[in-house]
């Protein structure tokens, strides 16, 4: 049983319009705080907000019936403070069980036994879709535009790599992963269907172990005479693993015929599919000293999604994870975000999400901002189109000389305020979790960044409302100058 929040007062909570914030205070959860009290008090704002939560909720289930669960507004506030603050979600259930300010926007009260077990509230949250966050983050950032009278005439956008929550990935160790998940779910096979031959399965892990260790310090040493060995390793690690591949092989196919609706079926060939894929890549690189081309790595056994990116960054050279597209509008809100698939770049999507951009601005898009990784010729002519001064410099260093000589006011203003973005990807990585995503799959990754800027656009909303009342306070201040 759920509803949107309580309508009912009680002696024990406090009301939330009376909520008095310490604006002085210079942590990043009061403008937060601010920002739902505001959202609290718009009440189509807010049976918004409910009404789009209550789609994914309570999707397969009936809000009238069953045990009570966290009303649509006390996910909005959980799920908004989360990653606004950067918390996991041990630090969020000590908060919502002891934050005075904080379980007075939860509609808690001292009295009221409600459980926030952090088990409870992850697997709430794990409940909405991406889209649908979205779609709340899209009424946000409308509703915030209103307090900045052209927000949306301007645009600075860059991308920048989410790693995934990984370990750094060699053929050798992605080998070990995929055995040490196989051999088990095929002794769990094997016992169901009555089958012999996996007795010795800690043996075999054991041996594949200790190949990868081997294979492991022959990569790590300086020798060119030990170094010369890692083939011979190699081979050794891949033999042993297709032997254990071959019979899990013969086991799926028996399952297959006599255990159809079990998941355990489907998920030991899942596993097969990648180990097969990682020796291949392995047997190419090491053994026959081909080159693999990026798109048919695997990077990840758990993440497949994961990429590997050479962006140049300093004391990062390697980053492994997504890029992620994000639009900064004038009032310092992201009005949009894309996450690119595993094999494009940013001159690959730059177009159709500047269309997007000025839709959802109402066309009154009239600057913006890019850096050079976007450039391209037919790139500069499409955005042109769309957006009435677009800043795109070329990679070129001549072109980029001559582009300056001959840019217009309009150009050299967006340029001048183009570095501001990265201050906003500093913001999100370092505020809002957006360094490493610590949440599973893509899906979760879709998630997780879409509750992150949710929680960066309610903490923007939190500082102009502050702003309005109180505009040389602490918590009104920001270092980052978007106006």
């Amino acid at each position: 049983m759920r509803q949107r929040y309580s309508s009912q007062g009680r002696l024990d909570i406090g009301s939330i319009a009376q909520l008095e914030l310490n604006v002085e205070c210079r942590d990043e959860i009061v403008p937060i705080l601010a920002g739902l009290q505001h959202i609290f008090m718009q009440p189509a704002l807010r049976l918004k907000l409910a009404d789009l939560i209550a789609v994914d909720i309570n999707e397969e289930s009936r809000s009238d019936l069953g045990r009570e669960g966290f009303s649509y507004w006390q996910v909005v506030v959980l799920a908004t403070v989360r990653l606004g603050c950067n918390l996991d979600f041990d630090k969020l259930q000590d908060l919502a069980e002891n934050h005075r300010s904080l379980r007075c926007l939860l509609q808690v009260g001292d009295w009221d036994d409600t459980s926030f077990n952090w088990r409870r509230i992850r697997d709430t949250l794990c409940l909405l879709t991406p889209e649908t966050v979205r779609k709340i983050n899209q009424a946000i950032v409308s509703h915030g535009q209103s307090f900045h009278g052209d927000a949306r005439s301007e645009v600075r956008a860059d991308s920048f790599v989410i790693e995934t929550n990984i370990h750094y990935p060699t053929e050798s160790s992605l080998i070990w992963d995929g055995v040490r998940k196989i051999i088990p779910l095929c002794v769990e096979i094997a016992l169901t269907l009555k089958e012999s031959g996996w007795r010795q399965s800690e043996q075999l892990k054991k041996a594949i172990k200790k190949c990868n260790r081997i294979v492991s310090q022959i990569s790590s040493s300086k020798s060119q005479n030990v170094k010369s060995g890692l083939p011979n390793a190699y081979k050794n690690l891949i033999d042993r693993t297709e032997n254990i591949l071959e019979r899990a092989k013969t086991l799926q196919i028996q399952a297959e015929k006599e255990l159809k609706a079990d998941g355990r079926v489907q998920l030991l060939k899942t596993w097969i599919d990648l180990t097969e894929q990682v020796c291949n890549n392995a047997h190419r690189r090491v053994i026959l000293g081909e080159s693999v081309p990026n798109q048919e790595k695997l990077f990840s056994m758990f993440e497949t999604h994961t990429q590997l990116y050479r962006r140049g960054k300093a004391g990062t050279p390697n980053q492994f994870g997504r890029l992620l597209l994000v639009f900064e509008d004038k009032a310092g809100f992201i009005s949009h975000y894309h996450l690119m698939d595993r094999n494009v770049q940013d001159k690959d999507v730059i177009v159709a999400q500047m269309r997007e951009v000025q839709k959802l601005h109402k066309g009154e898009i009239e600057r913006a901002s890019l850096d050079r990784g976007f450039h391209s010729e037919e790139n500069q002519a499409e955005l042109s189109k769309i957006v009435a001064n677009p800043c795109l410099p070329p990679k070129h260093p001549q072109q980029y000389a001559t582009y300056l000589e001959e840019a217009t006011v309009e150009i050299e203003y967006s340029r001048q305020r183009h570095p501001g973005v990265e201050s906003l990807i500093g913001a999100l990585q370092r505020g809002n979790g957006l360094k490493r995503c610590r949440d599973r799959s893509e899906l979760g990754m879709e998630r997780y960044i879409a509750l992150a800027i949710i929680g960066r656009n309610i903490q923007t909303l939190g500082k102009h409302v502050i702003a309005a009342t109180a505009s040389e306070s602490q918590a009104a201040s920001s270092k980052r100058n978007v106006a």
